[in-house]
């Protein structure tokens, strides 16, 4: 069986490829990094949104298991929000797409159209508590 023999083309090759390899990871690590304290913003305002939505409950003394659960979707739909903002931010309103055939297309990022049926979910779901966005 015949072995490939190591020439400095083979191997200045194969060291590209690992450095290519290497900014991936790295660039990968640092948009973890970034989510990471997106996240840590998106605790914080999500628990002073909830303190706040609470404090209205109790104002109007509404308490039960029913509104919290509410609260919670609130807050999750708060969560989501933030996240395709983020989308938003580092896709833009249209990103590039390479099709099937290998011709490329601009499509528009669904986030977008996503966050706006999220925003009418949580202003529904303040109306339905008769409460004010925080």
């Amino acid at each position: 069986m015949p072995t490939k023999k190591k020439t400095s083309k083979t191997t200045s090759k194969k060291e590209k490829e690992l450095e290519e390899m290497v900014k991936k990871l790295e660039e990968k690590i640092g948009k973890i990094e970034e989510v990471k304290q997106i996240e840590e913003k998106i605790a914080e305002k999500k628990e002073a949104i909830k303190e706040d939505l609470q404090n209205q409950l109790i104002a109007q003394n509404k308490f039960g298991k029913q509104f919290d659960d509410m609260i919670e979707d609130y807050l999750y739909f708060f969560e989501l929000k933030e996240r395709l903002k983020h989308d938003i931010d580092i896709n833009g309103i249209r990103y590039k797409n390479t099709g099937g055939n290998g011709f490329s297309t601009y499509k528009p990022n669904e986030s977008v159209e996503r966050l706006q049926k999220t925003n009418g979910q949580m202003l529904k779901i303040l109306q339905d508590l008769d409460l004010k966005a925080p």
